[in-house]
């Protein structure tokens, strides 16, 4: 029997586990830095959306961060009581839920926005190679924004 066969099964001939051990690397990189804000990896990025989008429905924050409302949920709810968003529901239909940054949250980007300059030197790439990693990884995430 050929070991040919078994080659999909070895670990160095994954995509998924580089991607999965680089997340996890680069969210630990992450840490020092969002402990000065309180602030975990997926609050952040949670409050990133909020620096762009201001307001979003809860359904809509999920789709942008691949986030369920099982995961979101309990994140919301934290930054609310940390005074950085507030959830309420939509007056045109109340089966929305509405999530809204406040003046604290706003006030956060200010002490948040070196962060990624320090994350970007831990990567060791060329700006270039930055720029085409983030194409792809980009273009496998489109993927699944259909299923």
């Amino acid at each position: 029997m050929s070991d040919s066969k078994y080659e999909g099964l070895k670990l160095e001939n994954q995509l998924c586990f580089p991607l999965y051990a680089c997340s996890r690397e680069i969210i630990k990189q992450y840490r020092p830095f969002l402990d000065e804000l309180d602030l975990t990896y997926t609050q952040y990025i949670t409050m990133m959306v909020f620096w762009e989008e201001k307001k979003i429905n809860v359904k809509e924050l999920g789709k942008k961060l691949f986030l369920d409302s099982g995961t979101l949920t309990p994140v919301l709810k934290s930054l609310e009581t940390k005074g950085y968003v507030k959830r309420y529901r939509s007056k045109e239909d109340e089966r929305v839920l509405l999530v809204e940054i406040t003046e604290s949250g706003e006030a956060l980007k200010e002490r948040a926005v070196e962060v990624p300059a320090k994350i970007a030197s831990c990567a060791r790439l060329e700006p270039m190679e930055a720029l085409e990693l983030h194409r792809l990884l980009s273009k496998i995430l489109s993927g699944f924004e259909n299923q």
